[in-house]
């Protein structure tokens, strides 16, 4: 099956499929975004149907790949804490100030539920709003930012 990735004049994504039907304003979907990044991507039609299953998207070809990527990288952003610099409480809600590897930023916890465990020492916080922050690495982290999250944990 031969498909290839394009954007219109408009920057949309085009999906062009084995037959050569183009199919604009698909949004790409990981099947699985955290555990396996790298597998299992489905192309939604811009009414939500899905018209493709890629298992392997590295066989796309070249260009295809790098804008299936970009699509991809605009629609799952989800900052890496590098450290922890304080919060307002240690009862929640409360307000976190951190580092991440887009900057520094503050965002409110609701609950400690919102601390996700992901398998060994990765951990998903998720604030107020909705955002999701990834801690790779938990031990990692220097002292204070793992003191903090103990304290959550």
């Amino acid at each position: 099956m031969t498909i290839s990735l394009e954007r219109d004049a408009h920057g949309l994504l085009v999906f062009v499929d084995a037959t050569g039907q183009r199919h604009a304003g698909v949004q790409p979907v990981r099947a699985f975004p955290l555990s396996a990044p790298g597998e299992g991507v489905a192309l939604m039609s811009a009414d939500g149907h899905e018209l493709a299953w890629l298992d392997a998207p590295d066989a796309l070809d070249a260009a295809s790949r790098a804008l299936l990527d970009e699509e991809l990288s605009r629609r799952e952003f989800m900052p890496r804490i590098r450290s922890i610099t304080g919060v307002s409480s240690f009862s929640t809600p409360c307000d976190w100030d951190i580092v991440t590897d887009r900057g520094a930023t503050r965002f409110t916890l609701r609950s400690e539920d919102d601390i996700r465990r992901l398998g060994g020492a990765r951990l998903l916080i998720t604030d107020s709003h909705g955002i999701h922050y990834e801690v790779a690495d938990m031990k990692a982290l220097d002292r204070a930012s793992r003191r903090i999250l103990d304290r959550f944990l």
